[in-house]
């Protein structure tokens, strides 16, 4: 397991803001070498810490108005299959299995009201397995943290 120290911490939050920036720039913000920034990111990477680099997509520009969640409940026989059946949909963010009462918590962004329905009726209650479904509209996000987990103190 790699030990993160201050200057590794600072380098993932920079790339988490922009993971575009350059070995170069990253070195002038750090005071910090290009090749020594592009040892650490590439150990970084090579440690497993940084598992990829990726973009974020803004689901409503893309046409994607309705960001919905469900917890859904599975039985224990079919959790598996329902979750790979709901991961493979193009529509879903996240599938992800929780304590408490629902066995999994979904995230989908749909184009609007009757895609949700649609994807309910089709992606959802046709999994063998569902033993009941809660869903929710998100109304309004207030904070959303995509990647930059601070790693220590």
């Amino acid at each position: 397991m790699k030990k993160i120290d201050e200057t590794d911490q600072k380098i993932l939050d920079l790339l988490c803001e922009d993971a575009r920036m350059s070995y170069a720039e990253l070195g002038r913000r750090l005071n910090l070498t290009r090749v020594t920034v592009r040892e650490r990111v590439n150990d970084l990477v090579e440690s497993g810490v940084i598992e990829r680099f990726s973009i974020i997509i803004n689901p409503a520009k893309a046409g994607y108005h309705l960001s919905a969640f469900f917890e859904i409940g599975v039985h224990p026989s079919k959790l598996h299959e329902v979750a790979k059946a709901l991961a493979a949909n193009k529509f879903v963010q996240s599938v992800n299995q929780m304590t408490g009462p629902s066995t999994l918590h979904v995230h989908a962004s749909l184009y609007d009201n009757n895609h949700l329905q649609d994807f309910m009726k089709d992606a959802i209650y046709n999994l063998p397995g569902i033993n009941n479904v809660n869903s929710y509209v998100l109304l309004r996000g207030f904070k959303v943290k995509r990647g930059g987990v601070k790693i220590g103190n």
